[in-house]
């Protein structure tokens, strides 16, 4: 069961964005997402954390259509996404980054922010027909998050974290309403942490909601307005991060104490 802290200041209950009920994904013996009844909040920093393999990154894949969950139901704003692929879920209004970078790596950093814009096909997004808006668009949202001056390079040549803050300006050439992270400040130095988070912030000011799964526990508990946390496929606490980083409950699953 999970253990639900309530939310400081007696406020009212929040919107739901994002949520799940029943979700399950097995592979093999492995139940790795396991009946999943998990809400996210609008408007909203959310944080999914848990120890490694507690299955966040296969419940992320399920939300988005990367996998087909076994069982369960997906909603965004009280519509039913469960297994639509991810082109279709992309354009209910979901965003996503992942893991491990995914990016051309001998594109150039503006071209690899035209590639996906609008589902069109990757010659007529490169070739002499691009729309000058889009062109306009990825290189304001480049300047954005600090990487205008390298909108020629290949992005094989610009660093890890250059290329994180890349995908990010990617995901948000399609105006998505809620942003989902895979570890946005896995491998990146603390400079590009800082302005990851600057970036989620001011997103989120604008009415973005975000779901972010992070080990970096800095940025989770500085950034998060709420924190969901898994253990062995299923969420067992959530609620504000200064009262979950202290329940017992996590603190086990962390810690085996």
């Amino acid at each position: 069961m999970t253990a639900t802290i309530p939310e400081q200041g007696g406020a009212t209950a929040p919107t739901v964005s994002l949520a799940t009920k029943g979700l399950t994904k097995s592979f093999g013996g492995v139940r790795a997402v396991d009946g999943a009844d998990v809400t996210f909040h609008k408007g909203k920093i959310n944080a999914l954390i848990g120890p490694n393999g507690s299955g966040k990154t296969t419940f992320f894949n399920c939300v988005t259509g990367m996998i087909k969950p076994d069982s369960g139901r997906v909603t965004l704003d009280g519509r039913d996404i469960t297994s639509k692929p991810p082109h279709r879920i992309a354009a209910a209004g979901i965003g996503r980054s992942f893991q491990l970078c995914r990016i051309f790596p001998r594109m150039t950093v503006l071209e690899n922010m035209l590639v996906g814009v609008r589902s069109t096909s990757v010659l007529h997004r490169l070739g002499s027909s691009r729309n000058a808006g889009d062109i306009a668009k990825a290189r304001e949202l480049l300047r954005r998050v600090g990487i205008d001056h390298l909108e020629q390079s290949e992005a094989r040549d610009i660093s890890y974290g250059q290329q994180k803050l890349l995908e990010l300006a990617g995901v948000l050439m399609v105006d998505p309403e809620t942003i989902m992270l895979d570890e946005p400040a896995g491998g990146v130095n603390p400079a590009l942490i800082g302005r990851i988070g600057t970036l989620v912030r001011e997103l989120n000011a604008e009415g973005r909601t975000f779901v972010i799964v992070e080990h970096n526990m800095d940025m989770v508990m500085s950034l998060s307005d709420h924190v969901v946390v898994f253990d062995r496929g299923r969420p067992i606490a959530e609620g504000p991060p200064s009262l979950v980083q202290n329940d017992p409950r996590v603190l086990e699953a962390y810690l085996g104490v």
